[in-house]
């Protein structure tokens, strides 16, 4: 039989790495559909948590979930005009159905500003029926031509949040609490340190007045932008008239926002947590938080059972607190086969006992991130993994911290910011002009991820590219991105 080749090295190929791990750890599989790809239980499962976890916390800032039809008129769309510009060479539309040409063709939902706008027209009569705080979990198909799982899909799965309000104050006070929201939960869930800013009006969502966004660094330098929420002030309003009266009984537009993060947050992941090895899954989002192996001579059936017997008690223990666990107790392969498997699936602890630990009273635990061994007695496994998840992820947080500020640089000239980006983010000062930005990108591939919320002043410096005073109170963030 064949040997699997190796992982390619992440420093050789992490192009390479990337497409190999997300199918051999069994996160992905093709589709029939060009573009489109099978979420296998296992990626399926970290979407899963993604999910409850996120939801927990729209549901703490009092937004409750509804859901919308996948297929919006044309008309729909074509009514905000720079959102249709946005959208339409991604747009999937249904022109047969029954057998018969439809009058109006349908859009596969792309995203669903259109449809929450046509709505909220009609349950907003009043300032006493705002706000609206509502989300929904959905997939979205937009027609990629250059597509990487996770990253960039025909299909993905996300959720998009819809709000309508009063004020504008009130819009960009929701705009800035649901940014806050994605930053805390990529941090305390995700293990991933993000940069929080502004978009620069070239790269604003179509039809949006602002676009706010969470931007990771992955391990090859480069930026995901991995989640944002978009202030639309009474664009959408305007177009599909929301219209309430105010405190004052005088008609006013309803102001709208939108916000979202798709399953390109695990792309993020696998990207900035991975080694050499395979993935590293923060705790708090993996499907198992630890795999337990027996580990038994083949032909002792009395050995065999005193060692599942101990595992048994290890992983009612587990349980009790809470710990998702894999029991892997096939026998047709090795431990080695194993040990590579869960190392791949980046699973934080492996708990092995065989015969000897046995005899010791211990369980060998073995650490993914650190690679490091540990005897633990047996009675001690389960009471104290929880604080050990609880360090792996700050262990984890802090390895990606490290990384992504030790490729973190600053530039004042063209050619510093060109040599720079090559190897990570980049602050630079930009004087906010959006064809400088086109030229700067043409140059160097590199484009503003953000204008951050904390960052270095800008003040008393001039444009890395045209010499002209900075369009912004601090230094943008430069950096090639997926």
């Amino acid at each position: 039989m064949s040997k699997t080749p190796p992982l390619p090295r992440q420093a050789d190929d992490f192009s390479g790495w990337y497409n190999d791990i997300v199918y051999r750890a069994e996160l992905v599989d093709l589709s029939p559909v060009r573009g489109s790809f099978v979420l296998r239980p296992y990626g399926y499962a970290i979407w899963e948590n993604v999910q409850r976890h996120l939801d927990a916390m729209f549901k703490e800032t009092g937004h409750e979930n509804l859901y919308f039809p996948m297929l919006i008129p044309m008309s729909y769309l074509e009514r905000e005009a720079e959102h249709v510009e946005g959208f339409a060479p991604e747009l999937a539309v249904v022109t047969h159905a029954g057998g018969k040409e439809l009058e109006e063709p349908y859009a596969i939902r792309p995203t669903s500003e259109t449809l929450f706008g046509e709505l909220y027209s009609k349950w907003v009569k009043s300032y006493r029926d705002l706000p609206l705080l509502y989300n929904q979990w959905c997939s979205v198909m937009r027609w990629e031509l250059r597509t990487r799982p996770f990253l960039r899909t025909t299909e993905f799965l996300w959720q998009e949040g819809h709000t309508a309000h009063a004020t504008a104050e009130e819009a960009l006070e929701e705009t800035r609490r649901m940014i806050g929201v994605y930053e805390r939960f990529a941090r305390e869930y995700g293990a991933l340190p993000v940069f929080v800013g502004e978009k620069t009006e070239r790269e604003r969502f179509a039809g949006a007045k602002m676009t706010l966004t969470i931007e990771a660094m992955m391990r090859d330098g480069k930026a995901l932008q991995s989640g944002t929420s978009h202030f639309m002030g009474e664009n959408f309003a305007r177009a599909f008239d929301i219209t309430f009266n105010d405190v004052n009984n005088q008609q006013a537009y309803a102001n709208t926002t939108s916000w979202g993060l798709s399953t390109r947050f695990i792309g993020a992941l696998i990207m900035a947590h991975g080694d050499d090895k395979g993935l590293i899954l923060p705790p708090r989002l993996a499907p198992y938080q630890a795999v337990l192996l027996p580990i038994y001579r083949s032909g002792d059936d009395e050995g065999k059972a005193a060692v599942l017997d101990a595992v048994g008690r290890v992983a009612a223990g587990l349980k009790e607190r809470g710990v998702r666990f894999k029991l892997d107790d096939r026998d047709d392969l090795t431990p080695g086969r194993k040990f590579n498997e869960w190392e791949q699936k980046g699973v934080p602890f492996r708990v092995e006992v065989g015969p000897r630990d046995l005899e010791a009273g211990v369980a060998t635990l073995v650490d993914r991130l650190t690679g490091e061994k540990s005897q633990v007695p047996l009675a001690d496994v389960a009471p104290s993994l929880p604080a050990r998840l609880d360090a792996f992820h700050e262990a984890l947080y802090q390895r990606a911290l490290e990384f992504r500020d030790a490729h973190t640089f600053t530039a004042e000239t063209m050619d510093e910011l060109a040599e720079k980006v090559e190897h990570g983010f980049v602050w630079a000062t930009h004087c906010g002009d959006p064809e400088s930005e086109k030229q700067i990108q043409e140059l160097t591939k590199a484009t503003v991820r953000c204008i951050p919320f904390e960052g270095p002043s800008a003040e008393g410096t001039v444009c890395v590219h045209t010499g002209r005073p900075s369009g912004y109170p601090r230094k943008v963030l430069f950096a090639k991105a997926y």
